[in-house]
């Protein structure tokens, strides 16, 4: 059997809600599902309570949007227990708010450059408000100033492009101590979409694993054959523990993307989720 341990609702950038993610996980025949919404819990309670009745086991989690070198890097932690989610909504306010401050001068820029955007209903129609890029894309395209998400990010919402400035973002390293106070699991999320080359991933982990860095994603939608093989290496290489996940968001956001298999092949092996699901519960005894 496979898992999938990086997906996402409509709490953070996704387009599928917690119960309609347990669904389709039962109908995928998957072992276990991770909800890794960005900066948010707020959909765990009705994904827990989804999968009470279900035989796919629920994997409680977060995925943090943390600053290494200036640069945007991505923490997962899964297996964040109830009590812990009022802790993670208080590290997470500050972040939401230079979020939100990014959010309304990208929709000040887009308008003034004639793409008008109306930021307050996107934020309306948005579940806990959690507005990011995605959502910034699917309006440009519903409003006809793109022909689909990924070309409205091309046009519109990379740096590059002039109309986005990143926010400020928490620490790492930080990040990753937070995760482990709270008894959850650290793993690096898709290291090859940030830190790019070998030696910058190993620059990262050998400054990481000391921290508490518990695993690191080996098999990825986007990654190549090689560099899954090379992250596996890695994750042994440092003595931590390999993960896995598709990134689901959901049709329009990554519409080649599928739960469980990414883009056809993907196949997360149950044995890894047991072992990161073992550590978890070794921490909740302590």
């Amino acid at each position: 059997m496979y898992c999938d341990l990086h997906t996402h609702s409509v709490f953070s950038d996704g387009t599928d809600t917690p119960e309609e993610l347990i669904r389709q996980a039962e109908a995928l025949g998957l072992s276990a599902l991770a909800l890794t919404d960005h900066n948010s819990v707020a959909g765990l309670p009705r994904f827990l309570a989804a999968a009470e009745k279900s035989p796919v086991e629920a994997v409680p989690g977060v995925e943090f949007s943390a600053d290494y070198k200036g640069g945007d890097l991505h923490i997962l932690a899964l297996f964040v227990r109830p009590e812990h989610f009022e802790a993670v909504d208080e590290l997470v306010a500050q972040p939401d708010r230079w979020k939100r401050e990014s959010n309304l001068a990208l929709a000040e820029n887009l308008t003034r450059a004639g793409y008008p955007i109306d930021y307050e209903a996107l934020e309306a129609a948005t579940p806990g408000g959690h507005v990011n890029r995605a959502h910034f894309g699917r309006e440009l395209a519903r409003l006809g100033y793109a022909e689909s998400v990924e070309e409205a990010f091309q046009k519109f919402l990379k740096q590059r492009c002039g109309y986005y400035t990143p926010p400020r973002r928490l620490d790492a390293l930080e990040t990753v101590g937070f995760i482990r106070s709270m008894g959850a699991v650290a793993v690096l999320a898709h290291p090859w979409l940030n830190l790019k080359t070998r030696n910058a991933l190993e620059d990262f982990l050998s400054l990481a694993v000391p921290a508490g860095l518990d695993g690191m994603e080996v098999r990825y939608s986007k990654f190549s054959p090689e560099e899954s093989n090379l992250a596996l290496e890695l994750v042994n290489t440092y003595g931590i523990l390999p993960s896995g996940g598709s990134d689901y968001h959901g049709f329009p956001v990554k519409p080649d993307i599928a739960m469980g298999t990414g883009r056809g092949d993907l196949k997360v092996p149950e044995e890894w989720y047991r072992d990161l699901k073992t550590l978890a519960m070794q921490r909740k005894k302590c």
